[in-house]
């Protein structure tokens, strides 16, 4: 959304741009690629205005992302904060080579590309935002719902790190068993009042997962629930499991590994499939339309290029007949507050959002962790996005960043200090 150019003259210009690497605590969550690493690697972006203000944003905090963010951030000083075509420009230019074609938002799955504008999109809409006077999600056309609903993420994980990172004690303990993971959706959903149970799985064989989906659905017969393997089953294993998930899940979320595999398995299901993995960019949209792939698209307003790709997205998805729901990875309140705010002005937002926030106990925002209710999140009050940085955090999350050794996310990596053979290589089942 534009300013008037002649409104455009009066406003402050963007006069720096600050990227800050930082690394919080991360518990030994399992996955299909492995465990969690003792830190989780973010980027802390700040585009600050001729006039002091400040817009944030949040994004991955791995080597190749800092990389484009720092090529990128010197060439916004200079430009109105309403010049989000400048920033694609600038982005596709200097992560490309090549200027922008005039489309909008990447069509092709260049994720590094995405990835950027994305980042630096929410930290220049906060800044609109914020010179205005405007809550976020009124700059992006106003909310449809006061509260956004969020899902329970489930996983089993192990009680502590083999490496011990110095930290306090992981104060979720293990959870490799069907009562542990009862016992972890129960603690969550008093704590957080969650209606909806999303089972992280290619962990084990499949059969003991769904084992475990049915001692949640025992505990909780109400609570709609979801599973994902992350690709982790063959085509033939899946289809083996589809009539012990029918009439259990809601969805389930990428069980096979490619966007023919999603389409095979589809045209012998009528239960839903999700997908955060294999169809991820605009450009993926019409084969996996043609194939019939997916019905539930998880939308990442990180790596789909930002809060208006988001809406963008979702505007297909309902002109298509497809569903949307929101994937998370973990992250800190700036990330969760931008995803609130856009979440609250979509219309077709058909399931609840995943959100790894409840694992994460560090923060970097001066507010405090934000605060669910009754499962949803509203988002939250004041100008922009509605949170203001931490100084005093984000000084020592970087220094957490410089001391970690962590550099980029290897899942793998790290479970191999539990089991030397370990591989990741999917399927697995």
């Amino acid at each position: 959304m534009g300013a008037p150019a002649d409104h455009q003259s009066r406003l402050p210009r963007i006069s720096d741009v600050r990227v800050t690497p930082i690394a919080f605590r991360d518990p030994p969550l399992l996955n299909v690629a492995g465990v969690h690493e003792p830190f989780a690697l973010r980027s802390i972006l700040e585009v600050e205005a001729e006039d002091g203000t400040i817009g944030l944003g949040e994004s991955y905090g791995d080597t190749a992302t800092l990389a484009a963010l720092a090529a990128v951030a010197p060439q916004l000083v200079g430009l109105s904060p309403w010049d989000l075509a400048g920033l694609i420009n600038a982005a596709t230019l200097s992560i490309t080579g090549s200027p922008a074609t005039g489309a909008p938002y990447p069509a092709v799955a260049d994720k590094t590309l995405a990835v950027t504008i994305g980042a630096f999109e929410v930290a220049m809409l906060d800044l609109q935002a914020r010179l205005l006077g405007l809550p976020l999600h009124a700059l992006l056309g106003g909310a449809v719902r006061e509260r956004v609903p969020f899902a329970a993420y489930l996983f089993y994980k192990f009680a502590h790190h083999r490496d011990d990172p110095g930290y306090p004690a992981d104060p979720w303990g293990e959870a490799l068993s069907d009562a542990d993971l009862v016992a972890q959706a129960q603690r969550m959903v008093r704590a957080y009042g969650f209606g909806s149970l999303k089972l992280k799985a290619g962990v084990f064989p499949p059969e003991r997962e769904i084992a475990t989906l049915h001692a949640l659905r025992h505990a909780f017969p109400d609570h709609p629930l979801r599973i994902d393997p992350n690709g982790g089953w063959s085509l033939s294993t899946a289809k083996r499991l589809l009539p012990q998930l029918e009439g259990v899940v809601e969805y389930l979320e990428d069980p096979v590994p490619t966007l023919a595999d999603m389409g095979q398995l589809a045209a012998e299901t009528t239960l839903p499939l999700a997908t955060n993995m294999v169809t991820v960019a605009f450009g993926h949209l019409p084969e996996t339309l043609r194939l019939g792939a997916v019905q539930v698209v998880l939308s990442d307003h990180h790596y789909w290029g930002g809060l208006r790709a988001t809406q963008r997205l979702a505007d297909l998805a309902r002109v298509f007949g497809l569903k949307i729901a929101m994937h998370s990875n973990s992250h800190l309140g700036i990330s969760l507050a931008a995803m609130t705010h856009v979440a609250a002005t979509i219309p077709n937002l058909d399931y609840a959002c995943d959100t790894h926030y409840p694992w994460q106990e560090d923060e970097v925002i001066a507010e405090g962790r934000l605060a669910f209710a009754h499962g949803t999140l509203a988002p939250p009050p004041g100008p922009g996005l509605g949170v203001t940085l931490d100084r005093t955090a984000l000084a020592a999350l970087h220094q957490t960043y410089l001391t970690c050794g962590i550099r980029v996310r290897d899942d793998a990596k790290e479970m191999r200090k539990y089991d030397p053979s370990w591989s990741s290589a999917r399927p697995r089942f």
